[in-house]
């Protein structure tokens, strides 16, 4: 199976282990129920990595569906690399605008997206699948990533979306028994 190699990968790739636990505290004035539960549709406010961790406890290998929608890393989103790893190439990434000029914007990205897809493969059930919509700029690094993560046997399917002005949109989805891989 080919691997993606990329700048930090090596101090990704078990990032989603130290990412501590967070409680779930469901809030009352957000809801719609009269009575706040956690196991009742859920809207989670806050990182996403820190909330992916916080879900585990309640729904791991439960969730059916899972779609992200990452940045697509045009270089003119405004987005900043800001998971806390240990190490010093990447303490310095912190919280710097990924811009067109950034020649480690794929590294960036990828660093990004591993920890939370590995997040993701835990909380699916063994029939769910993911959804990521993402465009010509990242479509390979998310494929190779993907199936990494995943596993090639569970297979992915492209979808050709909404032509925009910059790119066209598409979609990867995983499906099938994500935990034989």
């Amino acid at each position: 199976m080919p691997t993606l190699q990329f700048k930090g990968k090596v101090f990704v790739q078990n990032h989603h282990l130290a990412v501590p636990y967070h409680e779930l505290i469901p809030v009352k004035a957000k809801g719609l129920s009269p009575t706040p539960s956690l196991h009742d549709n859920v809207i989670v406010h806050g990182d996403n990595l820190a909330a992916l961790k916080a879900l585990l406890p309640t729904y791991h290998g439960k969730v059916k569906c899972i779609y992200i929608d990452p940045p697509y890393n045009t270089g003119s989103e405004g987005w900043a690399y800001n998971d806390n790893v240990n190490s010093p190439m990447m303490r310095e990434w912190l919280g710097k605008t990924v811009d067109r000029e950034d020649l480690t914007r794929h590294d960036k990205w990828c660093c990004m997206m591993l920890p939370r897809l590995k997040l993701f493969k835990e909380l699916l059930a063994r029939d769910g699948i993911i959804a990521v919509t993402i465009d010509d700029n990242e479509i390979s690094h998310l494929g190779v990533l993907m199936d990494e993560v995943l596993g090639q046997k569970t297979g992915w399917r492209v979808h050709h979306g909404l032509q925009s002005r910059v790119a066209v949109k598409k979609r990867l989805v995983f499906a099938g028994d994500m935990n034989t891989s």
